[in-house]
């Protein structure tokens, strides 16, 4: 890990918020510096083809110019894309960057609906799309305009639209408005600023020790933290190269990591387990990845124990953080004891983290409670949304709705979601342990734990399973097997087995949605 200079400014009205005293002002200043270091290296792959750095800024450059004389866009104008991962994707992302506009990344999987509302919310003036999702725009009576992405950058190529207007950006000007997924309400907008963004990748390269001779397949959706941050700004940061997948594909993934030696992997620990269930993946030998690094769920000790022996020469990193922290708000160093496995590093160094409990009052080390986030990768709050602000703010910390705790020597464990945590009759339980058990059985591939009703307990503990030989026949086998590693209250009163968990597009088990599913066996 490189040591780089920390001072503490104001920011957001937050004062001694710790921040790097050497740093890009903007996106796209570090951008440009790796097109001038790198101008004739790959910056993006996809099955549509491959850009050079100089490419790359040659058609950002374009499109920029485009949104700026033709659409009239204007610094801190939001302009929103339903684009899926591709090349066309960082090429937005660069041109809004460029001019200051606000690009507002909207998930392709939502609804006219829920489309709709982002649309209306943030106020964006124009959406790129690409063609297959025009017919997913509806009903946004203050949109100016739309344009199919990829016959806009061809136009603005030809045209050769280079007449760029320089606009100066601060680096508390926002860059992104991200909406999370809430599980109840409508979604929020996080406000991502640049200097949000610059932070996270810093300390990506710090702690990472990542360079230009790093190179990675983009997997999940660059329409959120991960994909955007983690991997593709963090790359552009370094001068290395992304491989964009439109979807994960299991063995379309491994033959493209195989196939270009990809060597820095990063992904939910969902694919790290889909992959080890295919034969090409265990045939082959993957000695030449150098990092891998996972967040966004629990990481299970047999997943762990795979991925070790699977790539022996690379360092395994742990992730914690969220879109409101840009990514990460703590990582696993490149050096760890393996009785660190299930935790999910320390803080990155200009992080603050604390463990509150329910009157706000802060805990000591080995005690459960909420963590609490400050730093310069958090988000200033939610665009147009002063009550969610008032809820989730208090001096400077974001609410992570985590629980967790900080050990003696710093490393940060989470424990569950604080919504998600069960109380039965007073006993509380945290769904991860009892997952943990379940897990560890030779014959379950997956399992979720949440809590159910009950009159009498208040809630009782409910697992789904997804399993290749077990049924409901195996329901008081699998209690007594968690008889023996649980406390008898924490074992699963009700088991139902699914062929897959439901998920979102980042790959997060929605336990929104199993608490909501009929059926149970008891």
């Amino acid at each position: 890990m490189t040591t780089l200079t920390i001072s503490k400014m104001t920011l957001f009205g937050r004062d001694n918020i710790r921040v790097y005293g050497e740093r890009p002002s903007s996106i796209a200043e570090f951008i440009h510096h790796s097109v001038e270091t790198y101008p004739d290296k790959t910056a993006v792959s996809s099955e549509q083809g491959d850009l050079t750095y100089r490419e790359f800024e040659r058609c950002s450059k374009n499109l920029a110019a485009y949104l700026q004389n033709e659409l009239h866009i204007r610094k801190g104008d939001r302009v929103a894309s339903l684009i899926g991962n591709s090349l066309e994707f960082p090429i937005v992302c660069y041109a809004c960057a460029m001019i200051g506009a606000t690009m507002v990344p909207v998930n392709t999987k939502l609804s006219k609906e829920e489309i709709a509302y982002i649309l209306n919310h943030s106020g964006a003036r124009t959406i790129l799309h690409q063609e297959p999702l025009k017919q997913k725009i509806t009903d946004t009576p203050h949109l100016e305009s739309h344009h199919e992405i990829t016959g806009l950058i061809r136009k603005v190529a030809r045209a050769n639209l280079v007449n760029l207007r320089e606009t100066t950006v601060e680096e508390t000007d926002p860059a992104y408005i991200l909406y999370t997924s809430g599980t109840t309400g409508r979604p929020k907008g996080a406000v991502i600023s640049h200097i949000n963004v610059i932070h996270s990748v810093m300390n990506f390269k710090n702690i990472f020790d990542s360079d230009e001779s790093l190179s990675t397949v983009i997997a999940v959706p660059m329409f959120h933290v991960t994909g955007l941050v983690g991997q593709l700004l963090h790359q552009f940061y370094n001068g290395g190269t992304v491989y964009s997948m439109e979807r994960y594909q299991n063995e379309a993934y491994i033959d493209l990591v195989l196939r270009n030696k990809i060597n820095f992997l990063f992904n939910v620990p969902t694919i790290f387990i889909m992959m080890s269930t295919n034969r090409k993946f265990l045939e082959n030998d993957f000695g030449f990845v150098r990092k891998v690094a996972y967040g966004g769920a629990p990481i299970y000790r047999q997943t762990y124990d795979t991925m070790k022996q699977a790539f022996p020469n690379a360092e395994l990193h742990n992730a914690y953080g969220s879109t409101e922290t840009t990514s990460p708000a703590t990582l696993m160093p490149s050096a760890y004891d393996e009785s660190k496995v299930r935790s999910c590093g320390r803080p990155v160094p200009v992080a603050d983290i604390k463990i509150m409990n329910e009157n706000g009052e802060e805990l000591p080390a080995g005690h459960t409670g909420e963590l609490y986030i400050r730093g310069p990768m958090v988000v200033e709050g939610y665009w147009d949304n002063e009550e969610a602000n008032l809820k989730n703010f208090t001096d400077g910390y974001w609410h992570s709705g985590d629980l967790g705790q900080i050990d003696e020597e710093g490393f940060v464990y989470i424990l569950d979601r604080k919504k998600d945590m069960i109380n039965r009759g007073g006993e509380k339980i945290f769904s991860i342990e009892v997952e943990d058990v379940l897990k560890a059985h030779p014959e379950i591939n997956e399992a979720a734990v949440v809590g159910e009703p009950d009159s009498v307990f208040g809630e009782r503990v409910k697992a789904f399973i997804v399993s290749p030989t077990l049924n409901e026949t195996s329901i008081e086998a699998i209690r007594s097997y968690c008889l023996e590693r649980l406390a008898k209250f924490k074992v699963p009163e009700s088991i139902v087995f699914l062929d897959e968990l439901p998920r979102n597009a980042a790959g997060k088990i929605l336990k929104t949605a199993l608490k909501n599913k009929g059926g149970s066996s008891c």
